[in-house]
């Protein structure tokens, strides 16, 4: 572990929607919700050159949860359905992406459960499993997790402009966030095997309680998921993140983000010059990550882009946490390993179940 969790405070205080670096609150439907997650494990870290894998991210025999594997046919998306114009034609499709869900063993049928969007599934849903396995039971209560529902979503397919998976990653709209919100969170409401196990299953409806994960520009499509919109997700995990121009030329988009996700940190400086967002954003970047040696003229070196983007998060004030890993590259297994326990343990800081 390389940081540890100070103690966790907790105020309740009716409000409206507020975006802040101390207490997070929005108002509800349902209800009114506040949280004061504080600002222990913000700022910036670096690691290495020595990795370990953390315990709470291997099997310690604690109790199992249920996993679930179902497709989505790309055809009968409302969203992305696979034949947008802007696709290259030699770049493959797939028809159907594949969609993982664990629901770990400390989830209670019938409770309104948080959750956690990775995407590229099934990449690191291991991690992901074991940490519920162990930290929704931690005898720490400064370490606990609360006891979300993990689903690991497939892109669409190939990878870089043209490809599905990058007009699904690298766009800067909230499309993608509106396919996870509107028809995958659905469809595993709905999934027959799921609701035989869990009859009363379902998902909280605060934003606080959306969680999103990726790496590369899995890891930039979460922040533009909160970032467009943050009334369905805010909280953002972000590993060797794609902020650099790799949105498709031919795009919509481009006319009002010329450079695409390069524009987070630099050109127009999208990050300190919005209005400040209900956001909690983990960001991180290899010491050899992708194109390191690349000049700012190509907006293509990742470190760069990701160093950028974490200084405009702390100049705007938000609750961020920004890992520099020594002696590694682009999504290093060693880098997950080590550090991912922590980093869900710092992300979900002051969060109170409905």
């Amino acid at each position: 572990m390389f940081f540890k969790l100070l103690s966790l405070a907790f105020i309740g205080v009716c409000c409206l929607a507020l975006s802040g670096g101390g207490a997070a609150k929005v108002a509800n439907a349902d209800d009114v919700y506040s949280e004061s997650p504080g600002t222990d494990g913000n700022g910036n870290f670096t690691i290495g050159p020595n990795y370990t894998i953390d315990p709470d991210l291997t099997d310690l025999g604690n109790p199992k949860g249920r996993y679930f594997e179902f497709s989505m046919r790309l055809a009968d998306s409302r969203i992305f359905r696979g034949d947008d114009s802007t696709l290259d034609p030699k770049k493959d499709v797939r028809k159907e992406r594949k969609i993982f869900v664990y629901i770990p063993a400390a989830y209670q049928d019938g409770t309104k459960a948080p959750v956690l969007v990775s995407h590229d599934g099934p990449s690191r849903m291991n991690l992901i499993r074991n940490a519920l396995d162990n930290l929704t039971i931690s005898d720490e209560p400064n370490r606990r997790l609360p006891a979300f529902i993990a689903i690991a979503v497939q892109n669409g397919g190939d990878d870089s402009y043209g490809s599905q998976r990058g007009l699904e990653y690298d766009t800067m709209s909230d499309r993608l966030a509106r396919f996870i919100n509107d028809e995958v969170l659905p469809a595993v409401l709905a999934h027959p095997e799921i609701k035989a196990a869990y009859p009363n299953i379902a998902f909280t409806d605060n934003p606080w309680g959306k969680a999103v994960m990726g790496c590369s520009s899995g890891g930039a499509a979460a922040l533009t998921m909160g970032w467009f919109r943050p009334d369905l997700f805010r909280r953002l995990i972000t590993y060797s993140g794609t902020f650099v121009d790799q949105q498709d030329d031919d795009a919509a988009e481009e006319e009002a983000y010329p450079l695409g996700a390069w524009e987070y940190h630099s050109s127009m400086k999208l990050i300190e010059n919005s209005a400040k967002k209900p956001l909690r954003i983990f960001t991180h970047v290899s010491e050899h990550d992708n194109r390191s040696k690349d000049l700012e003229s190509t907006y293509h070196n990742w470190v760069m882009a990701n160093e950028r983007t974490a200084a405009a998060l702390k100049a705007k004030g938000y609750d961020y946490r920004y890992v520099f890993s020594r002696a590694t590259r682009h999504c290093d297994k060693k880098v997950f390993e080590h550090t991912l326990a922590d980093t869900l343990v710092w992300m979900w800081r002051g969060y109170q179940a409905d």
